[in-house]
């Protein structure tokens, strides 16, 4: 789950991590009354969108003036903003930050994640910060510091330390640099995320250190443990198809091909669409039934997918453990019929109950085209999605 740049703010600075005063804002006269609010004479304005790269895509704007800040206000709001991150189509911008202008001196890059290989909390620092941190990841990796933490004693003191020198934070600020690295890795800990980013984290000319910007990512499967960030989840900022599935506990995620994936297990998803683009197809979606899909589940399953307009065939591929083969071809028939299916239907089932299955399917009446084994599949809805017929 994702979430604004506002509300990682927020919640880095009750773990006393320091960033720019500001105030989200929903509309151009909320956005003038943040900015008298603040004071000063200097205002950022601030697209908030699940994207990076806002910056490059004009969502992020300096302001002299109220009436700047208005007239900000007012492009910024309802704009489709295209970043890297949004894909061509963008996205729509409903929500502002206004915030406080900062002096800034340098502009540095910290970031944690979780390192599957070690099973660590990773800490990531550069001195190269700002809006092409990919670049220097690709480029200059080793400009990129890293230090792996230990969970039971957490960020300790001299690691801190140490990455605040290494990216080049000035003698007097090192202290502040310390509580603020510490702060960060206490938030990422205790909110059980998966990512948390600050790009960029800056030096300001008295040698403060800010997070200028800030990213937070949570882990799914531990929300139920906090509800105070489930309710800043924003559904505008999700595909709506991937919303009704988490709604019957489907893992979907839309892709721009035009084959659609109904698979169980996430490791065959993934090379179910491996499969269809080595055969020169193009999948139009993730998605992953799980182990105990019902016939209702399958139903909503068929639903979503043929939201999508660009949908032109569709492959269920499942291998029936847990997951029994004559459950999912019920499933199948029922959703087919249901949805009233109109593109063609390509199945291939093996393991538990196969030959029920397929004697469901045959004996359906449903023109659904039966494959043999993966290869099989893949060419046959590669070739039925290029209106080939079987």
């Amino acid at each position: 789950m994702k979430i604004h740049e506002y509300q990682a703010k927020e919640i880095l600075r009750k773990h006393g991590v320091a960033t720019p005063r500001g105030y989200p804002c929903f509309n151009v006269d909320e956005a003038a009354e943040a900015a008298k609010k603040l004071g000063g004479k200097v205002w950022v304005v601030k697209a908030q969108i699940h994207a990076g790269g806002r910056g490059k895509g004009g969502g992020v704007k300096l302001a002299k003036s109220l009436d700047e800040v208005k007239q900000h206000a007012s492009q910024i709001l309802g704009m489709q903003l295209k970043t890297h991150q949004t894909g061509p189509e963008g996205q729509k911008v409903r929500r502002l930050l206004i915030e406080e202008g900062a002096d800034i001196k340098k502009e540095l890059y910290v970031g944690m994640v979780v390192d599957r290989g070690s099973q660590r909390v990773v800490l990531m620092a550069s001195s190269e910060g700002g809006m092409d941190i990919e670049e220097v990841a690709a480029k200059s990796p080793e400009k990129i510091h890293k230090i792996t933490i230990d969970p039971a004693q957490g960020l300790a003191d001299k690691d801190a330390e140490e990455v605040a020198r290494k990216i080049g934070i000035p003698a007097k600020a090192v202290p502040q640099a310390h509580d603020f690295l510490k702060g960060l890795y206490q938030a990422f800990d205790e909110t059980d995320a998966a990512l948390a980013e600050i790009n960029p984290l800056i030096v300001t000319g008295d040698e403060r250190v800010l997070a200028l910007d800030a990213k937070m990512n949570f882990d799914d499967n531990a929300l139920f443990r906090h509800p105070e960030i489930v309710v800043m989840r924003d559904l505008d900022e999700e595909d709506p198809a991937e919303i009704e599935a988490s709604k019957f506990d489907l893992s979907y995620i839309s892709l721009d091909g035009n084959i659609g994936c109904l698979v169980n297990g996430a490791g065959l998803a993934m090379a179910t669409m491996d499969i269809i683009k080595l055969y020169g197809g193009s999948p139009a979606n993730f998605l992953d039934v799980g182990g105990g899909a019902s016939t209702e589940k399958v139903t909503e399953a068929f639903k979503i997918m043929l939201h999508n307009p660009k949908l032109k065939a569709i492959l269920v591929n499942i291998f029936g453990g847990i997951m029994k083969c004559d459950v999912i071809a019920q499933g199948v028939v029922a959703a087919a019929r249901e949805v009233k299916l109109k593109v063609p239907l390509v199945v291939r089932l093996e393991g538990t109950n196969v030959e029920l299955g397929k004697k469901i399917l045959t004996e359906s009446g449903l023109p659904i085209i039966s494959a043999n084994n993966m290869a099989d599949a893949a060419q046959k809805v590669v070739a039925a999605a290029n209106g080939e017929k079987h």
